[in-house]
């Protein structure tokens, strides 16, 4: 037997071996998949890909073949998602508006594949994943320059449903408008409150009539049914593919460093946490109405050595002059320490819910 037939023959062996092997990965894809879609995770994972390159690539010993292998790594990585990808096609994404809205980028983003289900507001969006209707609902959750969105904060704490994906969308406002109109050829914008406001410097200096809709797709496609060239609209540069329409000019918002954060919330809670400093996780209380019972909570966190990255303040439907506290916490709440925390916590807090954990981007 010949030097190429004993290499062929341990070739096939490998081969077998390795597709066993395969099977057996994308098995366990499944069920990651079957995970994913039950506590509304999205199938990127850009952090757990590098890291899980970088520490299988030191099995490897012979630095020659070291490149070879981060790319067939790589593209076992892509194959195993394309697989999760077809297993999640049935999830159903609820959000707030139309098509092109950036709640509906939001979700895009964070489930390329699965259906998406709009809703007229944010109570009846979130109630249909809380019925069952939808699988998870994308919601806005704070704006860089609006602040907190308080109807979904009020949700939030109220509700039953759990966050465990937060994702930040740059906001760039565009005016767009159908075949042929032009910047003198416009005189009236229709728009969402806050893109109007956004886009306010522009609109003034060219003498713009403003009409305000409820969210800037519907505004998209109001002025693409209309076929006016004397009105446009101030929306995402997506609205202008998905109803027609031409982009007059991008980016006409005066700050140009706005964003609103999207969270995801299932009927889940998400408790595979990354023991790494690369996770928050969110709490609600409340606490009595007495001098330094506020205080307490928050000595609490910061002696057990968590970082606070938001605090806000939410007066409570039902009592008056009496409020609960939403907070953004860097770490992990399943930590030993993160354990110890919300045990101190309920000594000093009337009511304490933790309503989400997330990996930071």
């Amino acid at each position: 037997m010949s030097k190429l037939d004993e290499a062929r023959i341990k070739i096939n062996d490998i081969d077998k071996k390795m597709a066993e092997l395969f099977e057996s990965r994308m098995e366990a894809s499944k069920s990651i998949a079957e995970y994913k879609k039950e506590n509304g995770l999205s199938i990127e994972d850009s952090k757990r890909e590098v890291e899980l390159i970088s520490k299988n690539s030191e099995y490897i010993k012979n630095d020659e073949i070291k490149e070879y292998y981060v790319s067939f790594i790589k593209e076992i990585l892509n194959e195993s998602k394309k697989y999760q990808a077809r297993l999640i096609k049935g999830l159903k994404v609820a959000y707030t508006g139309v098509p092109g809205a950036f709640a509906y980028i939001a979700a895009k983003r964070m489930y390329p594949t699965a259906s998406f289900h709009a809703f007229p507001d944010f109570g009846k969006a979130y109630n249909s994943v809380l019925n069952g209707t939808c699988d998870v609902v994308v919601l806005p959750i704070e704006n860089s320059t609006a602040g907190d969105v308080g109807n979904v904060i009020d949700l939030i704490f109220e509700g039953n449903l759990y966050i465990n994906q937060v994702l930040s969308v740059d906001i760039q406002q565009n005016l767009l408008a159908v075949k042929g109109a032009n910047k003198d050829s416009i005189k009236t914008v229709y728009s969402h409150p806050q893109a109007l406001a956004q886009s306010s410097e522009f609109i003034k200096e060219h003498s713009y009539d403003e009409i305000e809709c409820v969210n800037t797709a519907v505004a998209a496609k109001m002025v693409s049914e209309k076929n006016d060239t004397s009105i446009a609209a101030i929306a995402s540069l997506e609205t202008a593919n998905l109803y027609n329409l031409e982009i007059i000019e991008k980016n006409i918002n005066q700050n140009k460093n706005n964003s609103t954060r999207f969270a995801c919330f299932s009927r889940s809670l998400n408790k595979n946490i990354n023991s790494k400093g690369d996770t928050n996780f969110i709490l609600v209380f409340t606490v009595s109405n007495e001098a330094g019972s506020l205080a307490k909570a928050l000595n609490i966190i910061s002696s057990n050595g968590f970082n606070m990255r938001n605090l806000r303040s939410r007066p409570m439907k039902n009592s008056m002059w009496k409020y609960y506290f939403y907070v953004e916490i860097e770490g992990n709440v399943f930590s030993e320490t993160g354990s110890d925390l919300l045990v101190q916590l309920k000594t000093v807090c009337d009511d304490l819910k933790l309503v989400g954990t997330y990996r930071v981007d």
